[in-house]
């Protein structure tokens, strides 16, 4: 509860510093931030994008008159791309440092155990395919520190594979029904949001909703410590 609690605060608050007033969120803003927690987007993203977007809103605001930022829906496309570049920062870091010595959280045996007992939830629900797989890589990892980009980009593969095997199984009733939760959440921000951002935020809460209603890990180096 206190996980929950500060997230809505602190992006509440670091809203405001950067607004540079006190400028209480509305229903609407408080709406996004349940998606964005709902999707999955990590606090830190939520407040890199902020900072993005009110980097390049004041360097508009210095060339030509532009409306004050008042609401949260400003920053959505920033948090999405915030979100991205964390996830592969993440993984390029630490490959950097592959040659010589793992950075500290990526060692081998580390990430094989996060692999197996990815393997074995995935196995308890019957899901046996990418089990193997998992198993297999995390032998493989275990002779030999891995390249953690080429090792990222594998487990992507196979969670977005995993993420349609989902979508295949789902009853068309439940899939409906987290597709209108999703477009209920985001309706208010359609207009405020291009259109490839309503879609990585949509995409983002059907995976999330899926793996929850299954009981599935997060196959990403990403996730490693959240599961």
């Amino acid at each position: 509860m206190e996980n929950y609690f500060n997230y809505f605060t602190e992006i509440e608050e670091h809203f405001q510093r950067r607004r540079g007033s006190l400028l209480l969120l509305s229903t609407l803003d408080w709406a996004l931030i349940e998606t964005w927690r709902e999707a999955g987007v990590p606090l830190e993203a939520v407040l890199r994008g902020i900072d993005a977007a009110f980097d390049k809103y004041e360097a508009r605001k210095t060339r030509a008159r532009v409306r004050r930022v008042n609401g949260l829906a400003y920053c959505a496309q920033e948090v999405m791309v915030a979100v991205e570049d964390m996830k592969k920062a993440a993984v390029g870091a630490a490959s950097a440092h592959s040659e010589a010595a793992p950075a500290p959280g990526f060692e081998a045996e580390r990430i094989a155990a996060h692999l197996e007992s990815c393997a074995r939830k995935l196995q308890n629900a019957g899901i046996i395919e990418p089990a193997q797989r998992l198993l297999s890589l995390a032998s493989g990892i275990r002779l030999e520190q891995p390249d953690l980009e080429e090792l990222e980009r594998t487990l992507t593969t196979l969670e977005e594979k995993l993420y349609a095997h989902l979508l295949t199984i789902t009853p068309e009733a439940d899939l409906t029904a987290i597709r209108e939760q999703a477009q209920r959440e985001l309706g208010p921000y359609k207009r405020r949001m291009q259109a490839v951002q309503i879609r990585q935020i949509e995409h983002q809460f059907m995976h999330k909703r899926l793996i929850e209603k299954y009981k599935l890990p997060r196959l990403s180096l990403f996730y490693m410590d959240q599961q």
